[in-house]
């Protein structure tokens, strides 16, 4: 562990002397792909039995969805969950008072979102310091992340915490890299582009390449990718998730400051004390999840608009929806009768493949 460590802090140091130039791109890209695939040594190291460093506090998944409240100690995290969910999570004016995963539920618009307090991370959290591996392990579960900032405090620290979710692979805010990346037996590594690229170039991605010892690839590129892109790619393990920055105790500081604050993107100012702007930051929660309602119909009987069947916008066709109600249902299914945005005309007669919109009401109809 130790030698790890003291790997990627050499290798940090040289990337940081290292002048980022063309001269330099080759470089740089293949002290990139050492770093990172140190780091995913340093998250999940041989073990001979037992479970990986990597894992997170136990805590068992509940609801329709997952939110992490991640953040510096003191910031407001657990106050914050117990005005939104009221689930009691001890909160004191000194640091490190949570040092356990403190689970809720919120119920919004239908959906059981599960809010998790996670315990404070401090800067070197993805190298092993604190419990900062199990927390951000557990963010890693999470189908998004709200960044708690305290408004009295700089925002820097929205950087560091950044940094530290990002060595652990979560990609916040981000789309999954727009690049194609085969592997072969055999003809080296071909690189193809539909677009000028000013970051890659041939050499550098043989480069990357042989650092994980790959030879034989097809690599397409259909933007103008990066070095950090191609080894997310290679990698295969990061997760790309939406966050929202909570920025709290807005009581705290000036209008001015706070117009500064509302300008700048994904941010959502509260006051978790005072039970400022609780709702605007709900709707932004429900915004980010991007969650799709659906209302069952039983035959000759009125909607249940009360318990919305929750799926993602991802996953939304009639198949989906019915695998979320019981997985047996397909055997049965024979078709399908929905009415809502979706729908051509009322009711309209479908088949599993018919993507759903949101509070779109569906009955099913089974084999007889």
């Amino acid at each position: 562990m130790a030698t790890i460590m003291v790997k990627i802090k050499e290798i940090e140091d040289e990337m940081a002397k290292t002048q980022k130039n063309k001269a330099t791109a080759h470089h740089l890209g293949l002290l990139k792909a050492k770093l990172a695939k140190l780091r995913r040594e340093l998250l999940a190291p041989p073990t001979k039995g037992g479970g990986g460093a990597g894992e997170g506090f136990d805590v068992t998944k509940s609801g329709d969805s997952r939110v992490g409240l991640v953040g510096f100690p003191s910031v407001g995290k657990s106050t914050l969950l117990n005005k939104l969910t009221g689930t009691f999570s001890e909160v004191a004016s000194y640091e490190f008072t949570t040092l356990t995963c403190i689970p809720g539920v919120i119920t919004y618009r239908g959906a059981k979102i599960q809010l998790l307090d996670l315990p404070g991370i401090i800067e070197g959290a993805k190298d092993g310091k604190g419990r900062g591996r199990q927390v951000i392990s557990t963010a890693r579960t999470c189908n998004c992340i709200i960044i708690v900032l305290d408004a009295i405090k700089p925002i820097t620290h929205k950087r560091l915490i950044e940094k530290e979710l990002e060595g652990f692979g979560i990609r916040l805010n981000k789309e999954p890299p727009n690049l194609t990346f085969r592997k072969k037996d055999k003809g080296g590594i071909n690189l193809t582009s539909t677009v000028t690229c000013t970051h890659l170039d041939l050499d550098t991605v043989k480069a990357i390449c042989s650092e994980y010892r790959m030879h034989n690839a097809d690599i397409t590129l259909r933007y103008d990718a990066t070095a950090d892109d191609l080894i997310d790619v290679i990698e295969g393990s990061r997760i790309y998730m939406p966050c929202i920055y909570a920025v709290n105790k807005i009581d705290q500081i000036s209008l001015e400051e706070l117009e500064i604050l509302d300008k700048l993107p994904h941010y959502c100012p509260v006051s978790a004390h005072l039970e400022w702007n609780l709702d605007g930051l709900l709707d932004k929660i429900w915004e980010y999840l991007d969650l799709t309602r659906i209302y069952t119909k039983p035959k000759a009987m009125n909607p249940d608009y009360d318990d919305p069947v929750i799926l993602s916008s991802k996953k939304r066709t009639v198949e989906d929806f019915c695998i979320r109600i019981h997985k047996d249902m397909l055997k049965q299914f024979k078709y399908a009768l929905v009415w809502g945005s979706s729908a051509k005309h009322k009711p309209q007669r479908v088949g599993r493949e018919h993507e759903l919109e949101d509070e779109d009401v569906v009955q099913i109809v089974k084999k007889i």
